[in-house]
């Protein structure tokens, strides 16, 4: 990993898995990494899932309702939007997301 204006390149483009996640480590954190193929874009957000205690989001499926773009744990099933990290099930709970993008083919995080 490098690191470049605050924007940490993490994986390559090709590493990304369409329309569900990996996972990586990023300055000691956990992160959950799911792209997009029909946006082009990937989400990152905290693999911490707060109701299980387990690091597992991940491994969650993709989904949405409306145009809200979701992950649901594989553990209790609770949905977190891939934007804001919001639980659409509780909505005194959220979870950390950061920005990503894709620059000349490297998926890089702004942590």
């Amino acid at each position: 990993m490098t690191t470049n204006t605050h924007w940490t390149a993490v994986c390559s483009q090709h590493d990304l898995i369409a329309d569900s996640g990996i996972c990586a480590l990023i300055k000691e954190t956990q992160v959950a990494l799911f792209y997009i193929k029909q946006q082009q874009t990937v989400f990152a957000i905290a693999n911490h899932d707060p109701f299980s205690q387990a690091n597992v989001l991940s491994r969650g499926l993709v989904g949405s309702k409306g145009d809200q773009l979701f992950v649901a744990s594989p553990v209790y099933k609770q949905h977190f939007c891939l934007e804001t990290g919001r639980c659409l099930d509780d909505e005194n709970t959220r979870i950390q997301v950061w920005p990503a993008r894709i620059e000349n083919g490297q998926v890089e995080v702004l942590i």
